[in-house]
C-alpha cells in the first residue's frame, strides 16, 4: 500500500487537478495481479516484484488484443507479441511511454509527472517489474486518461483507458470500494 500512496501523492503535487485517490491504483492493483501476488510472486524490500508478472502473449486468440512487441519483434527478427508486464500488467510500449522511476527525486521527476512525456533519459524510466515504479506510473496514465479523477466521468474515463472493458471498470470500481470501508 506504501506504493500507491506515494503515487498519490507525488501526482496531488504533480497534477492537483487529477485527484488520483489510493484506492483507484490498489483497485487496479487487485485486479491485475492481486498487488503483486500472482504466481506466487512477492516484493522485496525494493520493491522488485520476483518472480517477474507476464500476461500472455497478445497474438489476438481467445477474445484478446493482437498487440505487437516492436522493439522485442526488432531484436528477435520475427513478430513477438506482447505480453503485459508486472503488477499493474503494463504493454511495453504503454511502459516506455508513462514508466517512470519512483525512486528518483521528487524535483528530478517532477517536470515528467506533469506531463504525457516519456521519461528524458532511459535511467528515470524504471522497472514494470517494481511495484512502486508501476504504481507511479500508472498515476500517470489514468491522470493524463482521465483528466479530474474526482468525477464519475473522469474516473471511469481513466480505467477505460487502462482496459477498455466495462466489466473491468466494474471490477476496479468494486475492490476500490472495498479499500475505501
Amino acid at each position: 500500500m506504501q506504493a500507491y500512496a506515494y503515487a498519490t501523492v507525488a501526482m496531488s503535487k504533480a497534477q492537483p487537478g487529477c485527484h488520483l485517490g489510493w484506492v483507484t491504483l490498489a483497485g487496479i492493483a487487485r485486479v491485475e495481479s492481486d498487488h503483486a501476488r500472482f504466481g506466487g510472486a512477492t516484493i522485496a524490500a525494493d520493491g522488485l516484484v520476483r518472480p517477474p508478472i507476464r500476461g500472455i502473449a497478445l497474438d489476438g486468440t481467445g477474445g484478446n488484443a493482437r498487440i505487437v512487441d516492436p522493439d522485442a519483434t526488432a531484436r528477435a527478427g520475427h513478430t513477438v507479441y506482447a505480453r503485459a508486464m508486472g503488477p499493474f500488467q503494463f504493454i511495453p510500449d504503454t511502459w516506455k511511454r508513462w514508466g517512470v522511476r519512483a525512486g528518483t527525486d521528487y524535483n528530478t521527476l517532477a517536470n515528467t509527472l506533469g506531463t504525457g512525456k516519456q521519461a528524458a533519459t532511459s535511467d528515470l524510466s524504471g522497472s514494470p517489474d517494481n511495484i512502486d515504479d508501476a504504481a507511479l506510473a500508472a498515476g500517470r496514465y489514468l491522470c493524463a486518461a482521465g483528466g479530474d479523477l474526482a468525477t464519475a466521468h473522469g474516473w471511469r474515463q481513466a480505467i477505460l483507458a487502462y482496459n477498455h472493458s466495462a466489466a473491468y471498470v466494474n471490477q476496479v470500481r468494486n475492490a476500490a470500494i472495498g479499500y475505501q470501508k
